[in-house]
């Protein structure tokens, strides 16, 4: 797939995911994954590690949403533009779902965020993949161009 498609595509389950995040996170703020507190964790240790002085939480939130958006897009601009993009894009959603759940745990991001409760864990997975399932939909409309 060319690189206009495949971005164009990304971006649009990249966008998707993150409208999902901050809207459940406005109107179910006591088990809505908070996936921009696990990104936050991440810069300020990145950045620790680094030897920078840590930013202001405004300017930390706005830096963790644009780096949440890139590595989405690029993480979903893999769904391809072959017969099978939507199929790939709902298991790069479903794989990132169930890594965004297990994973920060282990990385030292704490769990609570994505692993609060059950309905927390579950849309977590379920956003995710959406974010997927939109990309693959961009992805092939591309293809049918």
């Amino acid at each position: 797939m060319k690189l206009l498609p495949s971005l164009s595509a990304g971006l649009a389950g990249a966008v998707a995911l993150t409208i999902l995040h901050e809207a459940a996170r406005h109107q179910r703020p006591v088990d809505a994954p908070r996936m921009d507190v696990l990104g936050m964790r991440g810069l300020r240790k990145l950045l620790s590690n680094a030897g920078a002085p840590p930013p202001d939480s405004d300017t930390l939130f706005g830096l963790t949403m644009a780096a949440d958006v890139m590595s989405n897009t690029l993480y979903y601009s893999f769904v391809g533009s072959g017969r099978h993009a939507v199929r790939c894009g709902l298991l790069l959603g479903l794989a990132a779902g169930v890594g965004g759940v297990v994973l920060p745990g282990p990385l030292g991001l704490g769990e609570a965020p994505s692993n609060r409760t059950p309905q927390t864990r579950l849309m977590t997975v379920a956003w995710y993949t959406v974010g997927g399932l939109v990309a693959g939909l961009v992805a092939r409309a591309w293809r049918g161009r």
